[in-house]
Parts: structure tokens; C-alpha cells; sequence
């Protein structure tokens, strides 16, 4: 953080899409605010320093992450902005050329997932429950590495792989049964979705539940907030300025309904995401949407709506 000439210069990491392209060109820009967009490739490394020691002033971060974060009393502010989401139900997949599998061969399965606090495995264990009655607890899940916070221990049923294991080769030498991807889902013959369908699977959670996963949001830098509160609306309103420059005007409604904005709207995922999170054993305390959302109406008042 810095000021230049009245700017006020944040330290930003978030990814490249669409509606983050035009911030990060410096194409969109605030009178009193600019963000200095760094190259963090894949974004995911991105989250433990911020969550950790709040490395920058505004970051991308996953929502399973921030409730950490907040459980454990990071000094982090959460934006109402959704960064990013997706459907889920095809992040699980297993390979079949080794056998045959389906959902209800999973308990007593051996599952990998990069971290067991990653927001994607805690969306796809939360479908494999709550859509087809697979117990989180009745899978052994094989870890690649740690959580994002520290503190955090992950519970019995979670067993780190050995040193210098990968989770894609451990899956085509049948080492797991099963495996959780994210953005890196794998593009190899016989390496296929576990849930049969993923495409009409997740039509069906959508239409149950009215809304896309939500993957990550943005948080700033406590102290930033609290030495520059008009910062936290300007970083806000650039975010719902990049989403509404990456509207397609031939589907308008498309992406702010894939990545709404505000709490009114983030209040339902956010009661999901967090009895998930609390049945899955992410969180060390108990956490409520209104803890959640002082923050946002701390610093944004009504525009947080």
C-alpha cells in the first residue's frame, strides 16, 4: 500500500478472467484508488499468504479459506463479490480404465483431493452427501498438502500421500480410486466424471438450490480498511464495474447470476457453505452469516446490500 499523488496503490492479487481482465489492464480505475495487480499463477498460492500474515492489500480468496480465516481471527475484510463459481458434480472423476466405479462404490474408497480444506472438495463432499447419501466420514481422503491456515488440523480420516506423490499419477496407477480436481481437471482417455451426467447432475442441484457454487470471493486487508474506509467501497465498486463491462450483451443476466454481488444474494450460498464447512469439520468454532457480513456492513453500509 501506498499513496501517489492522492491515489491510494493496493498490493492486488486475483486472477485473470473476464471480468477482472479490464482491472487488471488498468482499463478500469478508480479516481482514488488503484490496484497494482501482481502475476500469481495459479491463484491458489495467493490464499495462504494472505489468510497467514494478510501479505497484500486485496486478494482473491477462496471462500472455505476466508471462513478459516475468520474462525481463527485473521484481520481480513470480505468483499459481497462473487470472483468465481462453478458447477461441481464433474470435478470428480475416476479412471476407467483400471475398473468400473460409481457413487456407490465410494465408501471405503480412497479419494484424493490437493487439500482437504480445498473450497472444491468441500463442494464435492457436500454433493456426495447431500445429493447421494455418501458420508463424508466413510471415505479415506489422501491429501497433497496442507490448508491454507496453519492452526488448522485435518481430521482422522485424512492421511497426507507420501513425499513426491502426485494425485493424477497416483490415480492412473490405481494407487486412489477417485480423485477431486479443480481448475486443472485432467484431459486423458479413460480419466472420465464419477457422477454419471455431471452436465444434467448439476442442472438438477441448480435448479433445487438457485445458485452456482461459490468458489472465491475478494477480502482486504484489515488494517487498509480501517486506515482508508472509503478504499473498501472504491475496491467494491470496481469489481461490480469489471463484471459489468464482461456482460454478454446476448445473455445479460448470465454472469451477475453465476457471480452475484452483495449480501442479500450471498446469504443463502453462505448458509450452506457453512453448515458444509461445519459438518465437514473445516471450521474450530461455530460462525453465522451476520458475523460474517459485519464487516461488509462496517465498511460498505447500505452499498453492501
Amino acid at each position: 500500500m501506498k499513496i501517489d499523488n492522492g491515489v491510494l496503490h493496493l498490493n492486488t492479487a486475483i486472477k485473470k478472467y473476464p471480468h477482472t481482465a479490464k482491472l487488471m489492464s488498468g482499463e478500469i480505475t478508480a479516481p482514488d484508488v488503484r490496484l497494482d495487480c501482481l502475476d500469481i499463477e495459479p491463484i491458489h498460492r495467493a490464499f495462504a499468504p494472505m489468510a497467514r500474515s494478510q501479505a497484500y492489500d486485496v486478494s482473491e480468496m477462496a471462500i472455505a479459506t476466508y471462513l478459516q480465516a475468520k474462525a481463527y481471527g485473521k484481520p481480513l475484510v470480505i468483499l459481497p463479490t462473487v470472483l468465481a463459481a462453478r458447477l461441481q458434480q464433474g470435478c470428480i472423476v475416476y479412471n476407467a480404465h483400471r475398473r468400473p466405479m460409481t457413487v456407490g462404490d465410494l465408501a471405503g474408497a480412497k479419494v484424493g483431493v490437493r487439500a482437504y480444506t480445498q473450497t472444491t472438495g468441500m463442494w464435492v463432499r457436500a454433493i456426495l452427501e447431500g445429493t447421494y447419501g455418501v458420508p463424508t466420514t466413510k471415505i479415506e481422503w489422501i491429501t497433497f498438502e496442507g490448508g491454507h491456515l496453519q492452526e488448522y488440523q485435518d481430521p482422522s480420516f485424512v492421511t497426507r500421500a507420501p513425499a513426491g506423490k502426485e494425485m493424477l499419477q497416483m490415480l492412473l496407477d490405481g494407487e486412489i480410486d477417485a480423485a477431486i480436481f479443480g481448475n486443472d481437471l485432467p484431459s486423458i482417455e479413460g480419466i472420465v466424471p464419477l457422477i454419471p451426467d455431471p452436465v444434467a447432475a448439476d442442472k438438477i442441484w441448480y435448479d433445487k438450490h438457485g445458485f452456482v457454487p461459490v468458489n472465491h470471493v475478494a477480502v482486504m486487508h484489515r488494517a487498509v480498511a480501517e486506515a482508508h474506509p472509503d478504499s473498501v467501497k472504491s475496491v467494491y465498486k470496481l469489481f461490480r464495474q469489471g463484471k459489468a463491462a464482461a456482460i454478454n450483451p446476448a445473455d445479460p443476466g448470465a454472469l451477475l447470476k453465476r457471480l452475484p454481488d452483495g449480501i442479500d444474494a450471498l446469504r443463502g450460498p453462505l448458509e450452506m457453505i457453512l453448515a458444509c464447512c461445519e459438518e465437514q469439520q473445516l471450521l474450530p468454532r461455530k460462525l453465522g452469516v451476520d458475523e460474517i457480513f459485519a464487516d461488509c456492513l462496517e465498511f460498505l453500509g447500505d452499498e453492501a446490500h
